[in-house]
């Protein structure tokens, strides 16, 4: 069944439930009846309900209807929010202060509103020895706990280790500053 409104002669069937204008009841009438009314009200005859018996329909600029259906899925769109996932790989044995700098790096992807994967990769011997991954990923998720929480708990993935820490949902993401105009005006090109 085509997912198209059927407008005025498009709508074949022998009567309908008729809107009027102002969203007032008029009843059930002959599709006949229901486009001379639209024809006489300069409207067009809009089927709203096509699945009902008998079908709703309704008058009203169809034209006028497009454009603000249209104008609502562009708000909705504009108000969705797209899900980034940002990748943070670690190594069981890191140093300290790579690990503070990592640590940093999840800290601003929360902050920023994106979901975090952390991965630790182990190489080796290090392979018998997940522990020392598991007590890494718990550490930085109790130090990350005021921007997110862990959405999904450490879990060995072959030689990798991986954690999704997620950003809380009442925090607002804070995006990147843009560089303020210099309103100073320029010097004279032959100067």
């Amino acid at each position: 069944m085509s997912s198209e409104t059927r407008i005025n002669d498009r709508i074949r069937v022998p009567e309908v439930r008729l809107v009027g204008p102002a969203g007032e009841q008029v009843g059930i009438v002959r599709i006949e009846d229901a486009l001379r009314l639209a024809q006489e009200n300069d409207l067009d005859l809009v089927e709203v309900a096509p699945q009902a018996r008998p079908p709703v329909c309704k008058l009203m600029d169809f034209g006028k209807f497009k454009y603000e259906s249209a104008q609502k899925a562009r708000e909705s769109r504009r108000n969705q929010q797209l899900t980034v996932i940002k990748e943070q790989k670690l190594r069981p044995k890191i140093d300290q202060h790579d690990y503070e700098t990592k640590k940093g790096h999840v800290s601003r992807f929360l902050a920023a509103g994106n979901k975090v994967k952390v991965t630790i990769m182990f190489r080796g011997r290090e392979q018998s020895r997940p522990e020392l991954g598991f007590r890494l990923l718990q550490k930085l998720a109790d130090e990350v706990t005021e921007l997110g929480f862990v959405e999904s708990s450490p879990k060995q993935d072959g030689r990798n280790m991986i954690m999704v820490l997620a950003p809380h949902k009442n925090v607002k993401p804070i995006k990147a500053a843009k560089p303020a105009k210099d309103d100073s005006p320029e010097p004279p090109a032959d100067a």
